[in-house]
């Protein structure tokens, strides 16, 4: 199963998926398709022997933001499991780069 997400938002969720995975927590993952493919959505249940692929379209790491990461952990945690949301600000001065 494959799917397009923009780098900043990949980066992100590359971050959460693997804590999760890091601690042996299997989780679904969810996502909208375009509405070229129908608009509908997929779900994917991710486990710590699933081969996933992060594939970034430009070379700079972005900088991190932590309330996002807060965020897609929480869904991550929740039993509808992670899903894309929009990015929340946050204080400068608490963004760091991670990758």
């Amino acid at each position: 199963m494959r799917t397009d997400i923009e780098d900043r938002a990949l980066a992100h969720m590359q971050i959460v998926v693997g804590n999760k995975l890091k601690r042996g927590e299997p989780f679904f993952f969810t996502w909208r398709d375009d509405a070229s493919l129908g608009d509908g959505r997929h779900s994917v249940w991710i486990h710590p022997a699933s081969a996933l692929d992060f594939k970034f379209h430009g070379s700079r790491a972005p900088k991190i933001n932590h309330a996002w990461l807060e965020l897609l952990s929480r869904t991550a945690n929740s039993a509808s499991g992670l899903h894309m949301m929009s990015e929340p600000a946050e204080s400068v001065g608490a963004v760091v780069s991670y990758l």
